[in-house]
């Protein structure tokens, strides 16, 4: 009976563990069937849309993934060819939109890069090469315009000019550095007065002013002797709301105006300031009076002369003797004294000359033109 009892004990015990068994099998192949069928889905989603993605309808709709993209460096797997080609945002590139570029900003009144006052020497030796490679930025018939911010102005710069090579080179090796640094948008015109007549500056300027526009539209016309060079960059190679003498405080002077009413050397005029006066008188054959004159006509036609700072506006001059046939003029202290009735029938509108060539060089343009003679003298008696 013991026995008996023992063995369906027994047997209950491993009927239990013989259920228990069955039923963790049954848990474990549900769980493995809900896992088999969670991935196929994933795995049968992800390709059939990768598929879609390489036909015609590859751009239709957004798109879902399982793949957390917002991370810091995160990446396409790497199993997924082509996949640049299913981002959202990803369009042909016939369709992007190019950026805009930026505006170029106006150039400053006072441009950053102004050093202040120069050291201006002419002991050592300058050559025309030099001079072109210490300014590569310049383009042919010596112009250059700021790349990095839009000038108010466009400049012509006019020398008269007869036999002076030698201060070329000097005036060029100085001049280009500072007008890029005063962020500039010029031009540089050598006036050359061909054959060995009386000189005449004036008339020069004139010719230069004419043909200067001829080149390019320029609002603002600098003229320089060739033998002034500026000491200082901040005095500002442009034109003013009055007509503006530069060269106030040469070396020669004792760096000191020499009179009130002087307006020689370098001076600078609008375009309708120019007109305004006539431009300059064409009759003073030989050394001095002009620079006068043309004072004259500034106020007569009720405006003022501008200059800089003493301090600013000082000049050094190239030491030579004075030109042949550029001897003083004789009747310049008695045209000088009728301005007032010459200025309207003398000047840009009465100007006459023969342009003989035009020559584009890598740091200036030169212009050689006929411009007459003087007239002969009365006879005395």
């Amino acid at each position: 009976m013991a026995s008996t009892m023992s063995r369906l004990m027994l047997g209950r015990t491993l009927e239990r563990i013989c259920k228990a068994v069955l039923l963790l099998c049954l848990v474990h192949f549900l769980i493995m069937m809900i896992l088999y069928f969670d991935v196929y889905s994933q795995r049968f989603d992800i390709f059939s849309r990768f598929n879609n993605g390489r036909g015609a309808n590859a751009s239709r709709g957004p798109h879902h993934y399982y793949y957390n993209y917002s991370r810091p460096n995160t990446t396409f797997p790497s199993y997924l060819p082509g996949a640049d080609q299913l981002l959202p945002t990803a369009k042909p590139e016939a369709n992007r939109t190019r950026p805009t570029p930026k505006p170029i900003p106006p150039c400053p009144e006072v441009p950053p890069g102004l050093v202040g006052r120069l050291l201006i020497e002419f002991s050592s030796q300058m050559t025309m090469e030099r001079v072109q490679r210490e300014n590569p930025n310049v383009t042919e018939g010596g112009k250059y315009t700021p790349t990095d911010c839009r000038p108010k102005q466009k400049v012509a710069i006019i020398i008269p000019f007869r036999h002076r090579d030698h201060h070329l080179k000097y005036w060029l090796h100085y001049l280009h550095p500072i007008l890029r640094r005063q962020k500039i948008d010029y031009g540089i015109y050598i006036i050359n007065q061909l054959g060995e007549d009386t000189f005449n500056r004036a008339k020069l300027l004139n010719v230069g002013y004419t043909e200067a526009l001829k080149d390019a539209e320029y609002d603002c016309f600098i003229f320089s002797d060739v033998d002034l060079i500026p000491m200082d960059d901040r005095n500002l190679y442009h034109c003013y709301d009055q007509p503006r003498h530069f060269a106030i405080a040469m070396d020669k002077f004792g760096f000191r105006l020499p009179y009130a009413g002087y307006f020689g050397g370098v001076s600078g005029l609008s375009k309708k300031q120019f007109l305004k006066i006539n431009g300059f008188p064409n009759e003073y054959w030989g050394w001095g009076g002009e620079d006068d004159d043309i004072y004259n006509r500034i106020t007569l036609n009720g405006m003022k002369v501008s200059r800089p700072d003493v301090r600013i506006g000082r000049y050094r001059m190239i030491k030579h003797e004075r030109d042949k046939h550029n001897e003083p003029n004789p009747q310049r202290f008695n045209k000088i004294q009728n301005t007032k009735n010459t200025m309207r029938k003398d000047g840009i509108s009465s100007l006459t000359y023969r342009l003989a060539s035009v020559k584009k060089y890598p740091l200036y343009t030169n212009i050689s033109v006929e411009i007459g003679k003087p007239p002969p003298r009365p006879i005395k008696g």
